[in-house]
């Protein structure tokens, strides 16, 4: 992963919607939606940036960085979001995990 993949993120606090997943065999279509999905995050209010990470056995994770909650339930919200979950639920993945934390301290490494 290279410095590029690290959200550009401000200073804490700030929120964490963590998803993590395991994909079945069905991915017709995945790619397109989650591409589809990070460009349509980007647009909303509140969102701050996003990390993603997939293994070739199919557990990846997604962490999406929001300013508020409220932020975090307008995204849950959005139409356009809530039919990409459906066909996640239906189709893609085998098992999922979202969890939502509250980031009070933050410090890394450049380079």
């Amino acid at each position: 992963m290279s410095a590029a993949s690290f959200a550009r993120l401000p200073a804490p606090p700030y929120y964490a919607v963590i998803f993590s997943s395991r994909r079945g065999a069905d991915d017709q279509g995945y790619e397109q939606t989650a591409a589809r999905m990070v460009e349509l995050a980007a647009e909303q209010p509140g969102f701050l940036g996003a990390e993603s990470a997939r293994g070739a056995d199919g557990f990846g994770i997604t962490v999406s960085y929001w300013a508020s909650e409220a932020a975090i339930a307008a995204w849950r919200a959005q139409a356009e979001h809530r039919v990409a979950q459906e066909s996640g639920w239906a189709r893609w993945y085998e098992h999922y995990e979202i969890r939502v934390a509250r980031v009070e301290r933050a410090h890394g490494k450049a380079g």
